[in-house]
């Protein structure tokens, strides 16, 4: 082919081999590089053979096959690799040309990528991508931010590959400057860790307290994706309890009880104490996963430490009920405590991000794709400003209508020694957010005691610091005020 190629792409691997496939199913003639050139070589004997796709063997090569301005989209391993391979391109491109990092960077890294290639004179996105292999084929959520000159530039690319909501909508926007489509992206993975932990607490509950079979639990999650819990994870979740084994045994119950993970969620988290925001339920889900991960010592010490043994009597129809409530109302806490974090980062990055922008990105393709992120579109197209997602009133009318069985489950759940730690964390959180007087008084004096931290008082004005000497033996002198 003589004709120079819309864009270009490094890395084929699952999800590089896809988005090429994606890209040039939607007429854009694409060009392809690998470190290891053999597997150039055998993309393009295999998929790629007798479509709009042109193989390099050399990063000039590479370049060279581009046309102006020339956008190269990154699809490797997030870390290192990365700032090697842009110091591996910039000698090779020209000013106005795109970088685009593809991969789940850390956001602290798009901020400082972002301001070394523009000072080369070059433009750089750092995008989101979510949706997995079947979404990189058929339509991601994208989550792109950085230079905003290139954007006008991906834009017909990114939005033509990308999912579609019903009315056609692109899953896919400009997010806003510097990290700011990364730091959209790990919030998504952080929520996509509390959603999966809530599941999993759902399932354990049927399993171990209502003595449910996979089976069985199967036929609930299949009804509950009929409802307000429609989503693609419950979706799976019904399909992966209903596969069977070589021998027709459930095959999720062969599955060792260790989840791994790739760090997004801990990013989410730290990001999250870093901000001084209570992401409690992501929080509580990473921890979830590091738990599950020292299997032996659970072994050992379920041998020594006793606990209740589970017995459930009562209406199971009912109790089943309580948990959708339980799952969903968690849920809402969830969504309300990332976008908290999403609205903390945009003051302190000065980004202006579009809340419900950012739901109707999250709508289709990726992960946690539900028909629940349309009502928070509507609640931020209605309310630009809400603060939280609780205070919107079609989500206060849910939670008010969930909270009785919620309670009920979350106590059940305690009383029998079953861990629930995502779900009720979030009742936790729900139950202080509501409080108007919370102890933080008593802890505020425990701090001025031994450490002279000083006090606010409740007849004077904010920001006005007082310190006591508590025991008469201490001093006047008080700490610098300062919150971590």
């Amino acid at each position: 082919m003589n004709k120079l190629s819309d864009i270009g792409l490094i890395g084929l691997a699952v999800m590089g081999e896809n988005l090429v496939l994606n890209m040039e199913s939607k007429g854009f003639q694409v060009s392809v590089f690998n470190r290891s050139t053999q597997k150039v070589d055998n993309f393009l004997s295999e998929r790629a053979k007798g479509k709009k796709i042109v193989g390099t063997h050399s990063i000039e090569e590479l370049v060279n096959s581009l046309a102006h301005p020339r956008k190269i989209m990154l699809m490797i391993k997030a870390g290192d690799a990365v700032d090697e391979m842009i110091e591996t391109l910039i000698p090779h491109l020209a000013p106005g040309d795109i970088i685009i990092d593809g991969g789940n960077s850390h956001f602290p890294d798009t901020n400082r990528r972002t301001a070394l290639v523009e000072s080369k004179g070059l433009l750089y996105i750092g995008t989101g991508v979510s949706g997995g292999e079947e979404g990189a084929l058929l339509g991601p959520s994208m989550m792109p931010g950085g230079s905003k000159a290139a954007w006008p530039v991906v834009k017909p690319i990114f939005q033509a590959i990308s999912a579609k909501v019903e009315d056609g909508s692109p899953c896919c926007d400009w997010v806003g400057e510097n990290g700011a489509g990364h730091f959209v992206k790990m919030v998504h993975n952080g929520i996509e860790y509390g959603d999966m932990q809530l599941i999993c607490e759902a399932y354990q509950v049927m399993r171990d307290f209502l003595k449910m079979s996979a089976d069985e639990i199967h036929l609930v999650f299949e009804d509950w994706n009929k409802g307000d819990l429609d989503s693609y994870l419950i979706e799976i979740t019904r399909d992966i309890l209903a596969f069977k084994d070589t021998d027709g045994k459930p095959l999720v119950d062969r599955i060792l009880d260790t989840a791994g993970q790739k760090g997004t969620g801990k990013w989410t988290s730290v990001a999250a104490l870093d901000l001084g925001i209570p992401l409690t339920l992501i929080g509580e889900a990473v921890f979830s996963r590091c738990l599950s991960a020292i299997k032996e010592e659970r072994v050992k010490a379920s041998k020594i430490l006793t606990g209740p043994t589970p017995s459930f009597s009562g209406d199971k129809a009912k109790f089943i009920n309580d948990l959708k409530d339980a799952v969903y109302a968690a849920k809402i806490v969830s969504y309300a405590q990332g976008y908290s974090l999403m609205r903390a980062a945009a003051e302190e990055y000065g980004w202006k991000l579009n809340y419900g922008g950012i739901a109707l990105m999250w709508r289709g393709g990726c992960i946690i794709r539900s028909a629940f992120l349309g009502k928070i579109k509507e609640a931020f197209d209605s309310n630009p400003n809400l603060t939280n997602l609780l205070l919107d009133p079609f989500f206060k009318e849910k939670v008010d209508k969930a909270q009785k069985g919620w309670r009920n489950v979350v106590s059940a759940s305690v009383i029998n020694g079953i861990p629930v730690p995502a779900i009720s964390s979030a009742l936790s959180y729900f139950d202080g957010y509501r409080c108007e007087k919370l102890p933080a008084n008593l802890l505020q004096a425990q701090r001025d005691y031994f450490g002279a931290h000083t006090y606010e008082r409740i007849d004077k004005p904010r920001k006005e610091f007082f310190h006591t000497n508590w025991t008469g033996h201490g001093g006047t002198t008080a700490s610098t005020t300062y919150n971590a």
